[in-house]
């Protein structure tokens, strides 16, 4: 089913018959990522008295309980209220949904024990595009992503150059398969965060951070129509649906 739509002034043609689901789905199982040195997430049937919410043993629903941490358990999208002293809830900052995309592959660069994504390698795969959202594929990138135990690894992170380098070209939507944008173990500096955000000095309350996505090789670097859905959480970070749909 294709549809017309005009964002940001552009005519744009998609299928919303064949969305591109770059999102990790919760599992109460080993097999879920996990990140910030949280166990796995447990979904498990209600028991009251001698009442269990399972329809396989005897009742007429199944009733769960679905324990998990938004930023350690799978893709999550947050607002400046993650680094923020006062409340911010994502659930009011993000108001619209579809926004014009990029795709880009990065090698992250070796700089001494760590692996630095920089300003330099993000410019050269925009190659001159200014898209509202920038959603930025790891290399090497493996389906090991989708399951991986991430604590204790030193992921890549993202240089604080780069951050204000998205910041300054207007993106206000930052996508990445990693834990975190910044340095796992950085003493709570979050430079990149605070870069991206411009916080504190005059924070952007409408953009948004999304971690731990999946972005499957078959998928190309380029232009997509990005669906950015969260669950209604008033909290600072939401699960969330990133959706892409190839563009026409």
């Amino acid at each position: 089913m294709k549809a017309t739509l005009e964002i940001k002034h552009k005519t744009i043609i998609v299928d919303l018959s064949k969305p591109l689901d770059i999102s990790i789905p919760l599992r109460a199982s080993e097999e879920n990522p996990l990140a910030w040195y949280q166990n796995k997430p447990t979904i498990e049937a209600v028991k009251m008295g001698d009442w269990t919410g399972k329809v396989s043993e005897g009742a007429s629903v199944n009733f769960n309980n679905v324990f998990f941490n938004p930023h350690a358990h799978g893709t999550h999208t947050e607002c400046f209220g993650h680094i923020s002293k006062e409340f911010h809830s994502v659930n009011e900052t993000l108001k619209t949904f579809f926004f014009l995309a990029e795709v880009i592959s990065v090698q992250p660069e070796k700089v001494g024990e760590d692996e630095v994504i920089s300003e330099e390698s993000i410019a050269k795969a925009l190659n001159g595009n200014t898209p509202e959202a920038v959603i930025i594929r790891t290399l090497p990138n493996t389906s090991e992503k989708k399951s991986k135990h991430w604590s204790d690894t030193n992921w890549p992170f993202l240089h604080e150059k780069a951050a204000l380098f998205l910041r300054e070209m207007g993106v206000k939507h930052l996508l990445t398969d990693l834990p975190s944008v910044d340095k796992e173990k950085d003493e709570g500096q979050l430079l990149a965060h605070r870069a991206f955000w411009n916080y504190p000095q005059n924070p952007r309350k409408d953009c948004t951070i999304t971690e731990l996505i999946y972005v499957p090789n078959a998928i190309n670097d380029g232009s997509y129509l990005l669906n950015l859905q969260i669950a209604s959480f008033h909290n600072d970070a939401s699960p969330s649906k990133p959706v892409l749909y190839k563009i026409f």
